[in-house]
């Protein structure tokens, strides 16, 4: 029963639950990422450099059986090893964008926490006045010392 009430209060904890957050966050970021280089970016890069397709970038590796198509996922359904090297580079674009995108999301948050004020040091409190019979003490004593 120990270990099982263990897991509970790790599971539990705040920093447990704020990465699964984290985490699903960041799967449909990525999702989002990868729809905005693979649908926006890498269909201008193509066009700019002459109509090409990223992802039907390859290099056979083998030999094609005859009859097999010479697109991508045609000799990868064949069984034929390929360099898919295309892929690669939409995947690095990918990364890259998602990685910029969250070094800037990161740095806004540290500039947010630098610019909020650390608060006030608080004064030392004020000693407590003396009791009453404390002050006719030290004024009894004051008289007897003149």
């Amino acid at each position: 029963m120990g270990m099982m009430q263990e897991f509970r209060e790790f599971a539990v904890k705040g920093n447990v639950v704020d990465l699964a957050v984290g985490v699903i966050i960041g799967g449909a970021f990525g999702k989002i990422v990868d729809s905005v280089v693979s649908d926006l970016i890498m269909p201008v890069v193509g066009l700019v450099f002459g109509k090409l397709d990223f992802s039907n970038l390859f290099v056979v590796l083998g030999t094609i059986p005859p009859g097999t198509g010479t697109t991508l996922d045609a000799l990868k359904k064949a069984g034929v090893p390929v360099f898919a090297y295309g892929n690669f580079l939409t995947v690095a674009v990918n990364f890259l964008i998602l990685a910029f995108i969250i070094f800037i999301m990161i740095k806004q948050i540290n500039r947010l926490k630098r610019e909020t004020p650390a608060p006030a040091p608080e004064a030392p409190a004020a000693p407590a006045a003396p009791a009453e019979d404390i002050v006719l003490l030290r004024e009894i004593r004051d008289s007897l010392k003149k």
